[in-house]
């Protein structure tokens, strides 16, 4: 598949070791990957990319992944690229409220591989991209 045809993906990850696993993850499965150090960082790489999805940490320096969703969704030109959250906060509150700012899925760490695998392509077909 050309560059150009393959979807783009956004992961914002203040954790070196799991912003690597998952981009690699996502590359093997075929995906344009770039990545951002926390949400100012990902607000700077959105002014170059325009990814088909977004997959965010909650907790982050400088700005957590909530307000950047929020932020996200206020903009006109990125209000529609859909979000999933990847955290370590797995309280019924902080689901809700991940939920309620914009996010297809919240995904808790530890993760599963095949889970988070199986959302992404989920949340792209329903933006009607063939994955199969």
């Amino acid at each position: 598949m050309a560059e150009a045809e393959k979807k783009g993906i956004l992961v914002i990850e203040d954790e070196a070791p799991v912003k690597i696993m998952v981009s690699r993850l996502l590359e093997k499965n075929g995906f344009v990957v770039r990545t951002a150090e926390d949400g100012l960082d990902g607000l700077r790489v959105l002014e170059e990319f325009r990814p088909d999805l977004i997959i965010a940490d909650v907790m982050m320096p400088n700005l957590d992944g909530l307000t950047f969703t929020k932020a996200l969704k206020n903009r006109r030109e990125t209000k529609n690229i859909p979000l999933i959250f990847l955290t370590a906060k797995t309280d019924p509150l902080s689901m809700i409220e991940g939920i309620n700012v914009g996010a297809k899925f919240y995904v808790t760490k530890p993760f599963q591989i095949d889970d988070l695998l199986a959302k992404v392509k989920k949340v792209l077909n329903e933006r009607g991209h063939r994955l199969d």
